[in-house]
């Protein structure tokens, strides 16, 4: 292809269509996955009948060979070149197995003993790691190669998040609704049919993203070598940045989502409410909405720190509201907003850090980097955001449906309030660092097309 023409393409507009199917990918995800990172402890105690210590430490241990999966998908990536490119394939390819594994985590059968404790552990770690690790793997390694333009970027991650919301909030909201109304009395049947409704729309949404998406930024056709991915990351600042603050801020968010169906049930004595705190998730999608715009009136790095901010105060009324409905719902939609723009800046700026990489070592490894700093991140930060709960509220003496002691009920009010405040201000502490090399991209972005005219001239 003409170099020029080439270019052209690279970074060109992406369609509307096109981005609305970007949004189905993370939707999909989320379909299947908040079941996982929202219900699958409560799940384990209250439904399967697994001790509570037994069940964070098969979520830990789940949570930490996945997040060293993600490292290989990244590499997978990194060595797959087929017509279709190199992540959009894998959309087709694992829409299936993500549903069903899924599907079989959430089913009890009549086991017990060790044989119990080793069906939750494999079935949680074939569903939330190493197939649910390929799918996020792909979705943040193929931003980067649908187009080089940082706006279009930008706009496309907006999309994307709108549609994890959309994905989250069906979920959080039906999900134990449709538990209710499918079991009649008995969870476990109504797990399971609940599951498989959602994974059957998740496989139609990922089958029509890859229908409907294009991978258009150039790269090698060759494999590269797991060695040069790792090369990739020598030197690149911004990248570690953001895989510390990104790990980090997901310990947060699986801590308060782990914790929020026992604050609700047994602080605030609605189980109910739960559901609501889930569902308000959606709100999520003026912020994702609003960010193309506010990264061009400030930046990335500065709309990430307003969402954290945002994110600190809502927490923090929620401790001051007591158990006043409306101000709890109040406080809680006020983090909501603030949640979003935090959570979704790091997976537009891991792209841009692929081109520094590029940039720095002659490397792009858009699978490699992209994988540790999106799946990697959100695994071994789920998983200790998981944990924590778990020996917390054995050490504290809970007891699954029975009124708790003070010493539970105190845990959860800081594991569930605090925690994340304090979590965000280090993350908002790391993020300050990444300013300087935000600045320079405009930079970056010009030498790499001006070195791929010299090559190809």
């Amino acid at each position: 292809m003409d170099i020029r023409k080439e270019a052209a393409q690279a970074n060109s507009k992406l369609s509307t269509l096109e981005k609305v199917s970007y949004s189905f990918t993370d939707m999909a995800g989320n379909l299947l996955y908040v079941s996982m990172s929202s219900y699958i402890l409560y799940f384990y105690t209250d439904v399967f009948d697994i001790p509570v210590s037994a069940a964070g430490m098969i979520i830990l241990i789940a949570c930490i060979v996945d997040a060293v999966s993600a490292i290989f998908w990244g590499s997978i990536v990194d060595h797959t070149h087929t017509k279709w490119g190199q992540s959009r394939p894998y959309f087709l390819w694992l829409a299936v197995p993500f549903a069903l594994s899924t599907f079989l985590a959430f089913t009890a059968p009549n086991i017990s003993g060790v044989p119990k404790l080793l069906y939750a552990g494999i079935t949680y770690v074939l569903a939330a790691g190493v197939i649910y690790t390929g799918i996020q793997t792909t979705i943040s390694a193929i931003l980067p190669n649908l187009t080089l333009d940082p706006n279009e970027r930008i706009g496309a991650n907006s999309y994307r998040m709108v549609g994890s919301l959309i994905g989250s909030f069906v979920n959080s909201t039906f999900t134990l609704p449709l538990v209710a109304f499918f079991g009649n009395g008995n969870d476990k049947h109504g797990f399971m049919m609940t599951i498989a409704i959602f994974g059957v729309a998740a496989i139609v949404l990922l089958i029509t993203a890859f229908k409907n998406m294009r991978e258009r930024v150039p790269v090698s056709q060759k494999s590269l070598p797991f060695k040069q991915s790792l090369k990739a990351t020598v030197g690149n600042v911004p990248w570690y940045l953001l895989v510390i603050s990104f790990a980090t801020f997901w310990i947060a968010q699986a801590d308060r989502n782990s914790f929020s169906t026992y604050y609700a049930k047994y602080n605030l004595g609605n189980a109910e409410l739960a559901a609501v705190f889930s569902g308000l998730q959606v709100l999520g999608i003026i912020s994702s909405i609003s960010i193309p715009f506010i990264v061009k009136i400030a930046n990335k790095t500065a709309t990430m720190l307003i969402g954290l901010g945002i994110r600190a105060v809502g927490q923090t009324m929620m401790a001051l509201v007591g158990g006043n409905f409306i101000l709890v719902i109040v406080s809680w939609s006020i983090g909501v907003l603030g949640s979003a723009l935090a959570m979704s800046m790091p997976f537009a700026m891991l792209a841009d850090t692929v081109d520094f990489g590029e940039w720095k070592t002659g490397v792009r490894a858009p699978g490699f980097l992209t994988a540790v700093g999106s799946a990697f991140c959100i695994q071994l930060g789920s998983g200790f955001g998981s944990f924590i709960p778990s020996k917390i509220l054995d050490m504290t003496g809970f007891v699954a449906n029975k009124t708790q002691t003070p010493a539970a009920s105190g845990a959860i009010n800081f594991y569930f309030i605090w925690l994340p405040v304090i979590i965000y201000a280090i993350v908002a502490g790391i993020m300050v660092f990444y300013l300087k090399y935000e600045k320079i991209e405009p930079k970056i972005k010009a030498d790499l097309v001006a070195r791929a005219e010299q090559r190809d001239a």
